[in-house]
């Protein structure tokens, strides 16, 4: 799967919605977030390891996808990660320069297992240059959750095309049907 190819040089707006849909239809499926996610990658045209879901549980984020974060510990709404300042503040972030943006790298260095596609093997624990971060909010107006779409690469240029507004938008539809997922529930399995 292709990673430099993103917003308009990409999917076309009507591939994009039918995308879209093919996640909507999976809210009846009571799909796992392994399922849901492998589609937002797929949609959004990032690896599997490029996409990461959090859900909000007694005031901290917890990672539900990818499985090797799910032992990683929890980010408190409080703290100044990326993911809490989206949750607390609502607002989406999109950044193409994220190398240059303070982080805390640790869940970077976590290996992901992958499918047997060796180039997304190989991509798997190199730093995050690129990022989309967007509040998951129920249809109430009550966030549960956070998910993050990335490019990895050992430079910006390396790591495939920047994101765009389209994308932003796309991840922001996105993260509306994952609201409406089971797993999205506090306590529920993943």
């Amino acid at each position: 799967m292709s990673s430099t190819t993103s917003g308009s040089q990409g999917l076309g707006t009507k591939t994009a919605r039918t995308s879209l849909s093919e996640l909507e239809s999976m809210v009846s499926e009571s799909p796992t977030s392994d399922r849901a996610c492998g589609k937002l990658a797929q949609i959004l045209r990032v690896r599997r390891s490029e996409v990461a879901l959090l859900r909000l549980e007694k005031g901290s984020l917890k990672f539900i996808y990818p499985a090797e974060l799910r032992s990683a510990g929890v980010l408190p709404l409080s703290g100044s990660a990326v993911a809490a300042r989206t949750a607390s503040t609502r607002s989406p972030l999109l950044s193409n320069a994220f190398m240059r943006v303070k982080h805390a790298s640790l869940f970077e260095a976590v290996k992901i297992v992958s499918p047997a596609d060796e180039n997304e093997r190989s991509m798997e624990q190199m730093p995050i240059q690129k990022i989309m971060s967007v509040p998951v909010v129920r249809p109430g107006g009550e966030v549960v959750g956070v998910v993050q779409v990335s490019r990895k690469g050992l430079d910006a240029s390396g790591s495939g095309a920047d994101f765009t507004s389209g994308d932003l938008k796309q991840l922001e539809q996105g993260a509306e049907i994952l609201s409406r997922m089971p797993f999205m529930q506090e306590g529920a399995e993943f």
